[in-house]
C-alpha cells in the first residue's frame, strides 16, 4: 500500500471546510484522512511539508481545445466568426502526430496551473480521426492529467450555410459511427479512471439539426455525457433566432440538449428566462472568461448563474484564444470580470475557487471522485505556495490564491502521484513538452502555406 501524507499546510478542502494548519493522507490514490492538526503515524509514508502551502483540490478544466496550441496568436484582433474562419484553413493540416505534440504540449501547461483533469473538446478531425483521439488520450496519460475526452463533430459546412469549410467536416453518419468508436475504444467508466468521453458536436452553426438530436440519443444509450458551445456571441443569437426562430437556449432544449448530463460551454448571453431554464434542467456552464475576452464575445452572467444554483466550472478555452492561459489564471480573471460587470461583491474569492474544483467536477459529472479534499475521494490534490516575497504579506492564504497573477504550484499529485513536485514536471520533461508543440506550431503553419 503507497501512502502519502500532507502535513502543516492550510487546507482549503471544499464546501467550506478549512483547516489552518492540517494534514491530508491518502493510501493507493484515495483520500483517508483530512483534519485539523498533527497527521497521524504512517510507517513507510511519502511525507510532503506543507508548511508555506496552501492545499486545495486539483483544478477541473472543463472546456479546451488542447489543438490549438499549435496556433496561438493568430488573427488576435478577430471576432469568434472571423477568427474560426481564418483558423480552420490552419486546422485542416491536422493530423495524429500534431495532436499528439499539442496535448503533450498543452496538457503539460495545464499540469503546471494546478489542474489535475481537463476535458478536451476536440471537434476537427481533416484525416486519421480514430488515431487521432488515440494519440490524445496517450499524450494525456504520458503527462499524467484525466482526460474527458468530448469527442466533437461538425456536419454543416459551407456548402450547407455553416461556418466551416468542408474539408474539415465530416457526414452526420460518419460523425455519429466515430463517435461511438471512440466511446467503445476509450471510455473507462470505472472509480478513478483516467479517460471518460463525451459527445460533443461543436456548434449550432458548424452541425446540423440531425446531428445534435442523433448525439444526444448516442450520449444517452451509452450513458456518457453532452457537450456542445452555445450561447457564446451576440452573433450567434441572431443568427439562432433568424434561423431557428428561437434563441440558443431554446434551440438546445427542443433538440433534448438540455439536463443533468449536459454541460454547456460559455453561456455568455443568457437572458433571465435562459437562466432558468437552465438552472431547472440541472445543465452545467464552462465559464471561460480569458478567452471571452480575447475575443470581445462579452461577460458571462456568473453570480447569476450561481445565485440560480447552476453548475458552473471554469474553462481555459483554446489555447488559441486564450494564449499561455493556465486554469489557476481564471479563477482570477473569473472573479474580476464579474466584478467589473456587478461590483467587489459580485464573486467571491472561495466562489471563484469553488468554480474551479467542485464547480468543474459538478459539470462532468466526478462529484463522487473529485472537486473536494474528503475521505473517499480520489488524491487529486494541488499545493500552492502562499508564503515568499509579497504573497507572505496576505494572511488569508485563498486570497493569495486567487488574487494572484500566477500562483506559484509546488506540487500537484494526480492519484497520489506526483505530476508536479517542487514546481517542476515530472512525468514528461518541460523541455521536450514545450519541443512537441513548437513541432506541431511549425508543421501545421507549414502545411498551410503550401
Amino acid at each position: 500500500m503507497s501512502t502519502v501524507v500532507i502535513e502543516g499546510a492550510y487546507v482549503a478542502a471544499g464546501e467550506g471546510t478549512e483547516h489552518g494548519s492540517g494534514h491530508v493522507v491518502a493510501e493507493d490514490g484515495v483520500i483517508t484522512a483530512v483534519a485539523s492538526g498533527p497527521a497521524p503515524p504512517a510507517a513507510g509514508a511519502r511525507r510532503i511539508d506543507g508548511r508555506g502551502l496552501l492545499a486545495t483540490p486539483g483544478l477541473v478544466n472543463t472546456h479546451h481545445h488542447l489543438y490549438q496550441w499549435a496556433t496561438q496568436g493568430m488573427f488576435a484582433d478577430s471576432t469568434l466568426f472571423e477568427w474560426l474562419t481564418d483558423s480552420y484553413a490552419l486546422w485542416s493540416g491536422l493530423d495524429a502526430q500534431t495532436v499528439s505534440e499539442t496535448t503533450t504540449a498543452g496538457a503539460a501547461w495545464l499540469a503546471l496551473s494546478g489542474c489535475s483533469t481537463s476535458s478536451d473538446h476536440h471537434y476537427v478531425f481533416p484525416r486519421e480521426a480514430e488515431a487521432m483521439a488515440a494519440a490524445e488520450v496517450e499524450a494525456a496519460r504520458a503527462v499524467g492529467v484525466r482526460l474527458d475526452l468530448a469527442r466533437g463533430s461538425m456536419d454543416r459546412g459551407r456548402s450547407a450555410g455553416g461556418l466551416p469549410p468542408d474539408s474539415v467536416t465530416e457526414s452526420l453518419e460518419g460523425a455519429i459511427a466515430a463517435t461511438e468508436a471512440a466511446i467503445d475504444a476509450h471510455h473507462d467508466p470505472s472509480f478513478g479512471s483516467m479517460t471518460r468521453v463525451a459527445v460533443a458536436p461543436c456548434s449550432p452553426f458548424t452541425v446540423s439539426r440531425e446531428l445534435m438530436s442523433a448525439a444526444a440519443e448516442l450520449a444517452r444509450a451509452k450513458g456518457v455525457r453532452l457537450h456542445t458551445h452555445l450561447a457564446e456571441t451576440a452573433d450567434e443569437q441572431e443568427q439562432c433566432l433568424a434561423e431557428f426562430g428561437t434563441t440558443p437556449v431554446g434551440y438546445a432544449e427542443k433538440l433534448g440538449w438540455l439536463g443533468e448530463d449536459v454541460w454547456l460551454a460559455h453561456g455568455v448571453h443568457l437572458s433571465d428566462d435562459a437562466i432558468g431554464r437552465v438552472a431547472a434542467s440541472g445543465t452545467g456552464v464552462a465559464h471561460c472568461p480569458s478567452s471571452n475576452a480575447r475575443l470581445g464575445a462579452g461577460i458571462c452572467r456568473t453570480p447569476e448563474l450561481l445565485g440560480a444554483g447552476v453548475a458552473v466550472g471554469l474553462g481555459v478555452d483554446g489555447p488559441a484564444s486564450s494564449e499561455l492561459t493556465g486554469l489557476a489564471g481564471e479563477m482570477r480573471q473569473a472573479l474580476l470580470m464579474a466584478r467589473a460587470r456587478g461590483g467587489p461583491r459580485a464573486l467571491s474569492a472561495r466562489q471563484a475557487l469553488h468554480m474551479a474544483t467542485l464547480g468543474g467536477a459538478r459539470c462532468l459529472g466526478r462529484t463522487a471522485e473529485l472537486g473536494s479534499l474528503e475521505a473517499g475521494k480520489l488524491a487529486d490534490i494541488a499545493l500552492w505556495r502562499v508564503d515568499g516575497f509579497g504573497r507572505d504579506v496576505i494572511d488569508d492564504p485563498v486570497a493569495a490564491l486567487v488574487f494572484s497573477p500566477a500562483p506559484p504550484l509546488e506540487h500537484l499529485l494526480v492519484g497520489g502521484e506526483s505530476v508536479v513536485a517542487r514546481g517542476e514536471l515530472r512525468t514528461v520533461s518541460a523541455d521536450a513538452a514545450a519541443a512537441a508543440g513548437r513541432s506541431a506550431h511549425r508543421r501545421i503553419v507549414a502545411e498551410e502555406a503550401r
